[in-house]
């Protein structure tokens, strides 16, 4: 079973940066595809940015030119940079690992937030204007 842990969520005025870690298990960052997604109340979860096992990053509109997703293998972690945070990124930010071959799958984006599926346990981060 995988296990991610997500830290590094707080409180940021608009304009300001943030960056979220995760923590996983043993190769779990090298193997995977492994994504960053966020859910605010009332609404669904969002895939924001993903990476696969070759370390090739994908970004939704979003978030592209704004946040940027990375890895340290040698960590077992994976770190989202969000630069010009805006008070519409305020949400639980959640860290997720899919498919060992490494591969992102189309749907990677819309991962079910559910059991079948490895979850950390979220990050808040709030931005206000």
């Amino acid at each position: 079973q995988v296990q991610l842990v997500e830290s590094g969520g707080g409180s940021v005025q608009a304009g300001g940066s943030l960056r979220l870690s995760c923590e996983a298990s043993r190769y779990t960052v090298m193997h995977y595809c492994m994504g960053w997604f966020r859910q605010a109340p009332g609404k669904e979860r969002e895939g924001l940015a993903s990476i696969d096992g070759y370390g090739r990053t994908n970004y939704a509109d979003s978030v592209k030119g704004r946040f940027t997703i990375s890895r340290d293998t040698a960590k077992n972690a994976l770190y989202l940079q969000m630069n010009s945070l805006k008070p519409e990124d305020t949400a639980m930010y959640y860290c997720a690992a899919d498919n060992p071959g490494g591969h992102c799958y189309s749907g990677f984006f819309q991962l079910p937030p559910d059991s079948r599926n490895n979850w950390g346990q979220g990050t808040q981060v709030t931005v206000s204007s």
